[in-house]
């Protein structure tokens, strides 16, 4: 096992490192991608227009040799476009026949650029594909390929002519990532590399199956019950129902996570504790990832919209304040 976990862990280094030579800076961005696919979860990178969101992207199916399809969400594009459609065959006897043609959707990575443009229509299109990893047309299931990513973006700006994400659908990602501006000197290295005569490239270092083989290996990390009686306390003290719930949740938030918030919250941690080598989970490895996990779960009320209160300000307390309860 412990070979297994080294191998794991040098294996996410050189994936990390191959993707450092097109992204510049970034670093917990980075990590926070490689723990979401780890985990097997689905990415929404939210960013203002270019800093590199669609190139990360495009980058990590290419290190990891996966096959990787992009579609522009516009308010005019269809459900049809993204999975597929039937199509009348007629055969060389004559007869005629429907024939699946099979959508973007059909790929190991897809990137749902600026999803927020399309149709709640559209939108609701990738919900099965995100979750059961499989899209039903004309009545007839089709698996997806193994393994499947969706990786969404969308602009925090410039919302004229968008529409919001169901809430049943912002919940199937289990990452909400902000992509963050660069730093002046990143910024400054962004323009030598892009700008230059041979733009930089990466190398496949990783395929499919050993990315399977790592997810396989990140659900057998050991987990402390104290610590998952640890993510359920925090998750519930989300909701201002129950007694767990804080005055500020009481006050500023509607709804708090759903159980899908605890899961991907554990299975998360269990990947960032392999890319550190780690055989077991621990209290910081929840702590790093449980605010890219709920901050898109947590729905303010009219107060919390009102005055400005975000999910962060509201989760981050929550966070810090988190321990572990040891029975006697």
């Amino acid at each position: 096992m412990r070979a297994r976990v080294d191998q794991f862990s040098n294996q996410f280094q050189k994936i990390r490192s191959q993707l450092q030579l097109v992204v510049v800076g970034q670093p917990l961005l980075l990590d926070q991608v490689l723990w979401a696919l780890v985990a097997g979860g689905n990415v929404l990178l939210e960013g203002v227009p270019g800093l590199g969101k669609t190139l990360l992207v495009k980058s990590l199916g290419q290190v990891l040799d996966l096959s990787f399809a992009r579609c522009q969400f516009t308010p005019d594009l269809m459900p049809s476009d993204i999975l597929g459609t039937q199509i009348l065959d007629t055969a060389s006897d004559g007869s005629r026949h429907f024939r699946f043609q099979p959508g973007p959707v059909f790929t190991h990575l897809l990137l749902a650029d600026e999803i927020n443009r399309a149709t709640p229509k559209t939108q609701s299109a990738l919900l099965e594909a995100m979750q059961e990893r499989q899209v039903t047309v004309a009545g007839k299931a089709h698996t997806l390929p193994e393994p499947f990513f969706v990786l969404a973006t969308q602009n925090p700006i410039d919302m004229e002519g968008t529409y919001p994400l169901p809430e049943a659908q912002v919940d199937r990602f289990l990452f909400k990532l902000l992509v963050e501006f660069p730093s002046q000197s990143d910024l400054a290295s962004i323009l030598d590399l892009t700008t230059g005569v041979k733009p930089p490239t990466v190398e496949v270092v990783c395929s499919a199956q050993e990315l399977l083989e790592m997810q396989t290996l990140a659900r057998d990390v050991a987990v402390a019950p104290e610590l998952r009686q640890a993510i359920a306390r925090l998750i519930r003290s989300t909701h201002p129902q129950l007694p767990e719930a804080g005055d500020a949740v009481h006050k500023y938030v509607r709804y708090g996570s759903s159980p899908r918030g605890a899961q991907s919250i554990l299975l998360a941690a269990k990947a960032r504790a392999l890319s550190q080598g780690r055989l077991n989970v621990s209290l910081e490895d929840v702590q790093a990832v449980a605010l890219p996990c709920l901050r898109h779960r947590i729905l303010p009320s009219f107060e919390g919209e009102a005055e400005g209160i975000g999910s962060q300000a509201l989760l981050q307390p929550l966070i810090d304040g988190l321990q572990l309860e040891v029975k006697a």
